[in-house]
């Protein structure tokens, strides 16, 4: 790794010989980035009327129709939060979880649904909670990009900030892809609920294959796209 006036450049090998990566952010991808990461530092808080409404915006695009009886409810544990409070499991990933779940349900419903409703494949007697899984999911993700470090440590955190400037949306549409590589993988496996932490570490090794690939320079062009629908 070396870095000169405005720019960052990490040598990695592919195919045999050595490439770069450059990353003399873009003022597009200073601004992405810098969003990204306030949004990765916001804290949910269950006081804040915004928070709230998001919460309700989540039920509404999980259940249509059904009609919510309360932001503290045993109507929660329908969606597989830990229990009737959703709020105190949103510690480890914050608000931005919230978001990826919502995200999820509203841009790729059919996939939502069908992991939501654990609909594909023969499943384990003792499946993982679905909206919990989606926080820990969030958390990987964070992890596995590294956004604050002052030097990358992998070479895909300067792929994924590239993929920022292709869509602002790029960590939400890589949260999508993740949830449905899980799900793949679990059923694969035959896992059970003792299980998920391997499933969840495997699943984070395919995206950083698939996001360090020759023609992936967006999201969309990761193979695990194709699951989602």
């Amino acid at each position: 790794m070396w870095t000169g006036k405005g720019v960052t450049c990490v040598c990695f090998k592919r195919k045999g010989t050595y490439q770069r990566i450059c990353f003399n952010l873009t003022p597009l991808q200073e601004e992405r980035l810098k969003r990204l990461k306030h949004r990765i530092k916001v804290c949910f808080d269950a006081t804040r009327p915004e928070h709230q409404d998001s919460l309700r915006a989540l039920w509404s695009a999980t259940y249509p129709g059904e009609k919510l009886h309360g932001l503290v409810s045993d109507q929660w544990k329908e969606m597989g939060w830990q229990g009737r409070d959703p709020s105190t499991d949103f510690r480890g990933a914050g608000f931005i979880s919230l978001e990826n779940l919502l995200f999820f349900a509203k841009t790729f419903t059919a996939s939502f649904q069908q992991l939501l409703k654990k609909q594909g494949g023969e499943r384990s007697t003792w499946e993982y909670p679905f909206a919990v899984a989606g926080v820990n999911i969030t958390f990987m993700i964070m992890q596995m990009l590294d956004l604050d470090a002052v030097k990358p440590r992998t070479f895909v955190r300067p792929a994924f900030i590239q993929m920022l400037s292709e869509n602002e949306w790029a960590f939400d549409l890589l949260y999508c892809v993740a949830f449905v590589v899980l799900d793949k993988q679990w059923l694969e496996r035959n896992a059970s609920y003792m299980d998920f932490n391997d499933v969840l570490k495997s699943t984070r090794s395919q995206l950083e294959r698939e996001l360090m690939m020759d023609d992936v320079s967006r999201i969309e062009d990761m193979p695990s796209y194709s699951l989602l629908s």
